[in-house]
């Protein structure tokens, strides 16, 4: 089974809000009579899903972020925690309670953005930085990133302090998903996709990547997953249901990442 649990908060965008809306979305679109609960393999998928609801979050950063940690961990209990998103300051909570219970994580990570800055605009907390707090933590054996075409002279630095591999758009192609260590931790943040895929998010960077390069990465991971996220769907920036479309559809294609390795 996969415990899932939505995170309805926004309060850490460095640009517009609107992401704390995306769990209620993509909930709506995975049960929607316009699909079915099978991935692409043909299994059916929802089915194994334990669904915690969302998490209650005060308006507090910090709290919010303890009260994301502790809802994961408890969800975990379940099984692994598939987390929707909200912005990407998320995942820096997600990643402390799947480490806490895997030890060092190894995470793919699909964005536009490094989300490495040490900070922004005086903030440390925001979705510009949840992987550079991570490392920081001790979080992360390694990270690897996908679709990287918004990267920034002080979030180099901080990839070449901690040896984090980035492929952007045009390499995409070259990298083996087989190449994964575990414990793997699969973090997708929407905007990485081109925003002809994906218009509803908060800071769209055209020349990105095609829903069908990811869904055959996720087809091919090694091992399953101790952890997900998928994140900055924001539905007010969606006008035709694209983005949130095609964030359903990854939540199946992860679900079914892991039904390869327990089929029953």
């Amino acid at each position: 089974m996969v415990a899932l649990i939505g995170v309805p908060w926004d309060g850490g965008a460095s640009f517009e809000r609107g992401a704390a809306a995306g769990p209620a979305a993509i909930r709506r679109r995975l049960h929607s009579s316009a699909g079915n609960g099978h991935a692409e393999s043909g299994r059916e998928v929802l089915a194994q899903l334990v669904d915690c609801g969302d998490v209650e979050l005060p308006s507090d950063e910090q709290a919010a972020l303890a009260a994301i940690q502790v809802a994961a961990e408890q969800a975990a209990e379940h099984g692994p925690v598939l987390a929707l998103g909200g912005d990407h300051s998320v995942s820096l909570p997600l990643l402390r309670a799947a480490a806490a219970r895997q030890g060092p994580l190894h995470v793919l990570h699909v964005d536009a953005h490094p989300d490495l800055y040490p900070e922004l605009d005086g903030r440390r907390y925001s979705n510009a930085s949840p992987f550079a707090r991570a490392f920081e933590e001790g979080l992360l054996a390694s990270l690897v990133q996908l679709g990287i075409r918004a990267d920034t002279p002080p979030q180099a630095a901080m990839a070449r302090r901690w040896g984090v591999v980035q492929h952007g758009p045009d390499a995409v192609g070259g990298f083996d998903p087989t190449t994964l260590r575990a414990p793997l931790y699969v973090s997708i943040d929407v905007d990485g996709f081109d925003p002809a895929f994906a218009p509803g998010v908060s800071h769209p960077e055209a020349g990105g990547l095609a829903p069908r390069e990811v869904i055959r990465l996720l087809q091919r991971l090694p091992q399953p997953w101790v952890g997900a996220d998928l994140v900055e769907v924001v539905p007010g920036r969606d006008a035709a249901g694209i983005t949130v479309g095609l964030a359903a559809k990854l939540v199946k294609e992860l679900l079914d990442a892991q039904r390869r390795f327990d089929p029953a």
